[in-house]
């Protein structure tokens, strides 16, 4: 993968000594310049990346406050390893993370229960899914739930649960039973605190000061109240940040969006 290739001659990191722009520790200790010309020192590059892939982002931004904002300057990941001076243990957990990330993000892959393998779901609307992987590699066939990641009980095929006790859409859970708030400095009252991303159906938590937000999966920005793209006209009126969309509130949401690139 593109995170992972080997560049010919990677520059050697720069030590400066000057105040880590990520905690705004300003004692007189050598740390490095990354790219964006912001400093920060190994443990606190680390802890920032680390906190990231926590949160499901898939790429690194400089949190560096210029004026005011984040910088949000790009780093790439031999750049991170190499000036946070990750641990082995560090760099294969970031890496094993970033593969899967990498894998959700581009396609729809879930693991395998019986091979342990990355899956492709090819119908999307059917639960009932067969590895193929499993057959090439143990000679068997197999069969799951796409949903609960059981083996696969019931007949036919399903877009809603399978027969395994308990298999039901965790996401429509929490969709239907997440509080309701009202949006900050906004006239927008009782929207569900909790999203599926229209464009790619990854769930977010409102936590914003204002009715647009930024999906960390397929970066596409959508208001909170009437689930439109930022850029569809008819997504909020002239100016109105916090004021009410042309469209309605969205109700609650009882699906949940499927990514497909194809």
């Amino acid at each position: 993968m593109e995170f992972f290739r080997k560049e010919n001659a990677e520059p050697a990191p720069k030590f400066v000594r000057r105040k880590d722009d990520i905690t705004g520790d300003d004692d007189d200790h050598w740390r490095v310049e990354m790219s964006c010309g912001h400093t920060a020192g190994p443990g606190s590059l680390t802890g920032w990346c680390r906190s990231l892939l926590d949160q499901g982002y898939l790429k690194f931004h400089c949190p560096a406050d210029v004026d005011g904002e984040k910088c949000g300057k790009e780093w790439s990941y031999q750049e991170v390893r190499r000036n946070a001076s990750l641990s082995e243990t560090e760099q294969r957990n970031f890496e094993e993370k970033l593969a899967k990330f990498a894998a959700k993000f581009y396609h729809d892959f879930k693991e395998c229960p019986n091979c342990k393998s990355f899956v492709e779901r090819e119908d999307l609307e059917n639960l009932r899914v067969v590895c193929i992987l499993c057959h090439s590699l143990k000679g068997e066939t197999f069969e799951f739930c796409w949903q609960c990641l059981k083996p696969w009980k019931g007949s036919g095929v399903s877009s809603e649960r399978c027969d395994n006790e308990g298999c039901k859409n965790q996401s429509l859970e929490v969709l239907a039973n997440c509080k309701l708030k009202d949006l900050p400095g906004s006239e927008i009252k009782d929207c569900p605190s909790i999203r599926a991303c229209p464009t790619c159906g990854r769930l977010i938590e409102h936590m914003e000061k204002c009715k647009y937000v930024i999906c960390p999966q397929c970066q596409v920005e959508f208001c909170f109240a009437c689930l439109e793209t930022a850029h569809n006209p008819q997504a909020s009126k002239r100016g109105a940040w916090f004021k009410f969309c042309a469209k309605p509130l969205a109700l609650r949401q009882t699906q949940v969006p499927v990514w497909s690139e194809k």
